[in-house]
């Protein structure tokens, strides 16, 4: 990789990481019990996101850098498989069956959406 794509990468990874920062503390003031819905809808939204973006990269419309600036670097750090992989484990030890809910519907959801933005 060059330096200028380095760059590109690592500028979009420091939004992206601030926007979830700043999304989590947002929607956790009205979060309520346990299950994490600011993690969730977060990875959620990031899938609709990177699925547009891939598409209009797909397309032509998208300057590979501006991929590499948000789909890689913004998306990738926004979205979060770690925080995910926590909460689930935390889950498992109150409900178990919303460990397993929060899970399949991450996964469900994340993927079906991208699907759906494919074939739009």
């Amino acid at each position: 990789m060059s330096g200028a794509t380095l760059w590109l990468v690592a500028l979009g990874a420091a939004l992206g990481a601030v926007a979830r920062y700043e999304a989590g503390r947002w929607m956790g003031r009205w979060q309520s019990g346990a299950f994490p819905w600011n993690t969730w809808f977060i990875n959620v939204s990031g899938c609709v996101l990177l699925g547009v973006l891939y598409v209009r990269l797909q397309q032509g419309q998208l300057n590979p850098h501006l991929w590499l600036l948000l789909g890689t670097g913004f998306c990738g750090a926004f979205t979060t498989f770690s925080t995910m992989s926590v909460e689930t484990l935390q889950l498992i030890r109150r409900n178990p069956w919303a460990a397993l809910a929060y899970l399949l519907s991450s996964i469900v959801c994340g993927v079906v959406l991208i699907w759906l933005i494919l074939w739009m």
